[in-house]
């Protein structure tokens, strides 16, 4: 395994809001730039915010895949959301969760005005590592 998800008992279990405590990584640290609900020319795809969290991660399983990864070797994440709320954190809760499950990434999640392109809601960047 290349890390290690902890969550220590004397802080809060942060799983139900998508996110670990911490992550012990020993090996080749692999750096994903932010994804986004992108197409094949870079524009935004989708408009509504869930789909675009679902494509923004399948966006970031295709760069992991393209350096001989998954999303099981991602020990970091940073999310960037706009107009970020309590139903934008279940939703991207209820995603991450779907890929994790009780072990999710460690993250931080910031709430932003805007993002690069016009419709961006969502993006996500990664820290991943190699055995």
């Amino acid at each position: 395994m290349p890390h290690k998800i902890l969550n220590p008992e004397t802080l809060h279990d942060p799983v139900g809001f998508g996110y670990s405590h911490v992550a012990v990584a020993s090996g080749e640290l692999v750096l994903v730039a932010g994804q986004y609900a992108s197409d094949a020319t870079g524009q935004v795809a989708v408009e509504d915010f869930a789909a675009q969290v679902e494509l923004s991660f399948d966006n970031l399983r295709r760069a992991l895949d393209a350096v001989g990864l998954d999303l099981s070797h991602v020990a970091q994440l940073r999310t960037f959301i706009v107009g970020h709320d309590l139903d934008k954190l279940a939703v991207i809760g209820r995603v991450i969760g779907g890929i994790w499950g009780d072990k999710p990434p460690v993250q931080t999640l910031n709430g932003v005005a805007a993002l690069a392109l016009p419709g961006m809601l969502f993006e996500v960047d990664a820290v991943a590592v190699r055995p």
